[in-house]
C-alpha cells in the first residue's frame, strides 16, 4: 500500500501535490468536526482548550520547537542520509515555495493537524491513541522505520506539551514552527545544491 502510495505521488506534479496536500487537510477538518459535534458536550467545551496565553505559546511551544528542530539538524549530520529519505516529498512540497506560501501551507497543516489529533482524539480518547493515529496518518513513512520512529517521539512530545498546557495553540504554534523551520531548510538546501549544478557547468 504504500509503494502504490508512492507511485502515485511520484506521478503528481508539484502543483497537483500541493494541491492533494490542501484536499487532506480539509477532509481532516471535516474528521474533526465530525467526531467533535458527537463527543463534545457543547461548543465551549472545545474552545476552553484556546487561550491566547503568549507566555506560554512563545516559551513552551517555541522553545519545544527550537529543540526538535535542533535536535533534527544535529541527527540529520550524523546518521546516514538514506534514513531521513522520505522519497522527496518534503522537498518537492516545499523547495520551490515563497516563504509567505511555506509559511501558509505549515499554518494549515498545524491548525487542522492539531485540532483533530489533540484537541479531538487525545482530550476523548487519549495521549496513546491521539499518538498512534497521528503517526499512522503519515503512511509514507511506515516502511521507514527511523522516520516513523521520529514521528511517533514527535507525536507524544506534542501530546505530553498539549497534556500539560492544555492550550492548543501552544501545540498548533508548536507544529507549525517546527514545519515552517524545516521547510526553510530544505528551501536553503535545494538552493544550495542548484548553485553547486551551475558552478560545476
Amino acid at each position: 500500500m504504500a509503494k502504490s502510495q508512492q507511485e502515485l505521488i511520484s506521478s503528481m506534479t508539484d502543483a497537483e501535490l500541493v494541491k492533494n496536500l490542501y484536499v487532506t487537510q480539509l477532509l481532516i477538518c471535516f474528521i474533526a468536526l465530525g467526531i467533535g459535534f458527537f463527543t463534545f458536550d457543547s461548543w465551549n467545551s472545545f474552545l476552553q482548550f484556546f487561550q491566547l496565553d503568549w507566555s506560554s505559546i512563545l516559551l513552551y511551544g517555541g522553545g519545544t520547537a527550537l529543540l526538535v528542530v535542533g535536535g533534527d539538524i544535529f541527527l540529520m549530520k550524523c546518521v546516514p542520509e538514506h534514513l531521513y529519505d522520505d522519497g522527496g516529498i518534503n522537498e518537492r512540497l516545499f523547495a520551490n515555495r515563497s516563504v509567505p506560501h511555506l509559511a501558509l501551507i505549515c499554518l494549515i497543516v498545524a491548525c487542522s493537524e492539531e485540532i483533530l489529533f489533540r484537541g479531538v482524539i487525545q482530550v476523548q480518547f487519549g495521549l496513546f491513541w491521539a499518538s498512534i493515529v497521528f503517526a499512522l496518518v503519515h503512511i509514507r513513512y511506515l516502511k521507514k522505520w527511523f522516520l516513523f520512529i521520529s514521528v511517533v517521539v514527535l507525536s507524544f512530545l506534542i501530546g505530553l506539551l498539549f497534556w500539560w498546557t492544555e492550550n492548543l495553540y501552544v501545540t498548533i504554534f508548536t507544529h507549525f514552527l517546527i514545519d515552517f523551520l524545516l521547510g526553510l531548510q530544505i528551501r536553503k538546501s535545494k538552493g544550495k545544491s542548484a548553485q553547486r549544478e551551475e558552478l560545476m557547468q
